[in-house]
């Protein structure tokens, strides 16, 4: 495993979560709760990227599908959420969070695919 790719994806972890959960808990989607999903986007991106060129290109099993899967969703989030934003969309910038807890449980699952396939052997 690759220390830095490990780091970079992690840190998207705490960007994307801090970002979910602090418009979840507030109620009201924020400028603030964009820049930590872009963070969290941009590191999971590097971070996947790095672990690709380690282990030599995309698997074809849950973990590298669901992966894929999370990226285009994090990057539809955090374009729909620039766009609720630029338009001031009341009713949006308050609904906004279902979907982006949906988007975090999809993306906690090529996250912690690993450990459950370390636990299972």
């Amino acid at each position: 495993m690759n220390p830095l790719a490990s780091t970079f994806i992690t840190s998207a972890l705490v960007f994307y979560s801090v970002g979910v959960w602090g418009e979840r808990l507030v109620g009201r989607l924020k400028w603030w709760n964009f820049v930590f999903f872009v963070l969290g986007l941009i590191c999971d991106t590097v971070g996947t990227g790095m672990m690709l060129e380690y282990v030599g290109g995309l698997s074809a099993d849950v973990h590298g599908i669901s992966g894929v899967i999370a990226i285009v969703l994090m990057f539809v989030h955090a374009v729909w959420a620039l766009v609720v934003l630029v338009k001031k969309d009341e009713v949006w910038i308050t609904k906004f969070h279902r979907f982006s807890v949906f988007v975090w449980v999809v993306w906690l699952i090529p996250y912690l695919s690993p450990m459950f396939v370390a636990i299972a052997r």
